[in-house]
């Protein structure tokens, strides 16, 4: 930088500089990055401060290190939000805050937590889009088509990787080399190798005309996949040297774990056992470096596998165990990231909401005693008393709005109370399941089942702060508690839960509203009952309201209620009498009918089963 340069000119070129090594060296992007940052905070500069803090997270995402890059983007949104807005920097702040909330997508998304990367992506793609910024939009696009396809939603993931690649294409986008080997690897996966190995073509031409080791490497991974499903080994091999070569130019580990556990599960299929074990020591080795369990454990059931083929049973062993401790290790610490990830976020978005009123309040008192000098000292008496009578109009209004807010405000909190008492309620039926499971089936299946309820644990965590969920999460929460309670009941019963495909995807729910009738189906129904239970769940939709039939095959009202009173010691459920307090809540809130009905069925006057029918007004996600 020259000496005659203002801070300013030093702080956008040093970001500028730290930009332009996005794709080829993280470490020198480290290194322009905070002087950018040093020169920003020093001045007050704040736009630069927050483009500084983009460029220090996007490197520390390339390094691996998520945490630090996490935090990097919440101060750079946080500081972007934080700069008075005015008709210059308008745009510029609104494209900070985007890139922020989008980077902050992909540290969820490389965190496996992809119901706050999708939250954070569309946020984000709403904001490019309103800037009209569709190239920014394209690349979002294409982070919404990898959150879904690691969900295992191929179809809607290719969905948004062809939106993206078709806004690439008209731009001339230097990532749609990154998007079509994204559909490449869909097509791939679905076994279309003819339409796969189009898209790996065209990407490895966009990757040519635009130089990007990191997005080369991965390519070069992929196209080695594609030949040894075609069983080309030289092409194979060839391929994922190239990756190992574009990805050390780079100082990417990650990548290089990647690539040398492919070909250490290619030696070993191939029966080059004592390479396969060379090579997996070496992806080890990396994936210790940078922390990565999934790859550790990948690395060592290589290693366990190679040493086996080998014959040699006492190292084969060794990494078993060293596997198996791996595997447990990524187990409890997901489940725990998750379950802090999920308080720490909703700590974190009450704060933000209660700043940003906080700051809306102080502004508009600001405006309006500003507004009220101004009146005084221009108009003067006369107009004070001018003045009062619209004062006095005003206090009415905001008294009158303010009584309105609060029984509003108190509705809610009512409901939200009544379904806190479901938490509880729920988890000690949960607790109580896991300690009789224990004593009956020993402690590898408890182990089994303590995942589950952890998984399961983690999603009611998620829960307990929303009013209202996705259908399709409420159908997770169900799925997963179900099989729990096969494991407990040693298969007692089978269950299926259907969704009609009218029902749309913003559709929502109150939670923990259908896991009690569930609950005694299971309960009072089916396990009473000598032969296996069957217990059915569908979900419907109409023009004004959702239903749910929850149908068993158990014993029946009635032969349940004789077994309750034969019991010495009666469990009274509160469940269901929270239930209908939580329906008249909803009722009262939606000015719609909230009701739920209970028969018994019969076919040639012998008992069948339960019939539960919920029925609820049509509400949606965001509505």
């Amino acid at each position: 930088m020259a000496q005659t340069s203002s801070p300013l000119e030093k702080a956008k070129g040093y970001n500028a500089i730290a930009n332009l090594y996005k794709y080829s060296d993280p470490n020198k992007m480290l290194e322009f990055g905070k002087k950018a940052l040093s020169i920003s905070e020093d001045n007050n500069l704040n736009i630069q401060t927050g483009n500084a803090y983009l460029n220090l997270g996007t490197a520390n995402i390339i390094l691996g290190d998520y945490k630090t890059a996490m935090d990097q983007f919440v101060w750079a949104k946080s500081i972007f939000e934080e700069v008075p807005e005015t008709t210059q920097n308008r745009e510029e702040t609104k494209m900070g805050t985007a890139k922020a909330i989008g980077y902050m997508g992909v540290v969820f998304s490389e965190q496996s937590n992809y119901t706050k990367a999708l939250e954070c992506y569309l946020k984000a793609a709403k904001m490019y889009e309103d800037l009209q910024d569709m190239g920014q939009a394209s690349k979002i696009f294409n982070n919404i088509g990898v959150a879904y396809k690691s969900q295992g939603a191929t179809e809607k993931a290719l969905e948004y990787f062809l939106k993206a690649l078709e806004i690439q294409v008209e731009l001339a986008d230097v990532n749609k080399g990154i998007t079509q080997t994204n559909i490449a690897n869909i097509y791939f996966n679905q076994d279309r190798l003819e339409k796969a190995f189009q898209y790996y073509t065209a990407a490895k031409s966009s990757i040519d005309e635009n130089p990007n080791p990191r997005a080369l490497g991965e390519w070069y991974n992929n196209i080695g996949r594609y030949y040894s499903a075609q069983n080309y080994p030289d092409k194979t091999l060839d391929s994922w040297e190239r990756a190992i070569k574009s990805f050390k130019s780079i100082g990417d580990k990650f990548g290089l774990a990647d690539t040398y556990l492919l070909i250490a599960e290619f030696q070993k299929e191939n029966n080059n056992a004592t390479q396969a074990v060379a090579t997996a020591n070496t992806a080890l080795q990396l994936a210790s470096e940078t922390n990565v369990l999934e790859q550790i454990a990948v690395a060592e059931k290589l290693l366990s596998d190679s040493y086996a083929q080998i014959g040699n049973t006492s190292k084969a062993l060794q990494h078993y165990k060293a596997y198996s401790t791996a595997r447990d290790s990524l187990y409890k610490r997901n489940d725990v990231r998750k379950a802090v990830e999920a308080a720490m976020n909703y700590e974190f978005e009450k704060k933000e909401l209660l700043r940003k009123e906080e700051n809306q309040k102080r502004e508009l008192l600001l405006k309006e005693e500003a507004k009220s000098n101004t009146m005084k000292l221009l108009f003067g008496a006369l107009i004070a008393l001018l003045l009062f009578g619209i004062g006095f109009l005003i206090y009415n209004r905001q008294q009158l709005k303010k009584t309105l807010t609060l029984q509003k405000e108190l509705a809610e909190y009512e409901q939200k109370a009544l379904h806190l008492q479901m938490n509880p309620h729920f988890v000690f039926n949960c607790l109580g399941s896991i300690s009789s499971f224990i004593v009956q089936n020993g402690t590898d299946s408890a182990i089994k089942y303590l995942s589950k309820f952890s998984k399961l644990m983690r999603l009611t965590l998620e829960y307990s702060k929303e009013s209202l969920i996705p259908i399709d999460k409420e159908i997770e929460s169900l799925q997963n508690y179900l099989e729990l309670e096969q494991l407990r009941f040693n298969n007692k019963f089978n269950f299926s839960i259907t969704k009609d495909p009218a029902i749309e995807d913003d559709v929502a729910l109150p939670p923990l509203l259908i896991q009690p009738f569930i609950e005694n189906s299971i309960i009072h129904g089916v396990v009473p009952k000598q032969e296996k239970g069957e217990i059915s769940i569908s979900f419907s939709v109409s023009e004004t309201s959702l239903q749910c039939i929850i149908i068993d095959n158990g014993v029946g009202i009635e032969q349940s209620r004789k077994n309750k009173q034969n019991l010495v010691l009666a469990h009274k459920s509160m469940a269901l009498g929270i239930i209908q307090k939580r329906l008249e809540m909803i009722t009262e809130a939606t000015q719609k009918q909230a009701n739920i009905s209970i028969e018994e069925l019969a076919q040639n006057g012998e008992v069948t089963g339960t019939k539960v029918v919920l029925q609820l007004p049509l509400q949606y996600e965001n509505g």
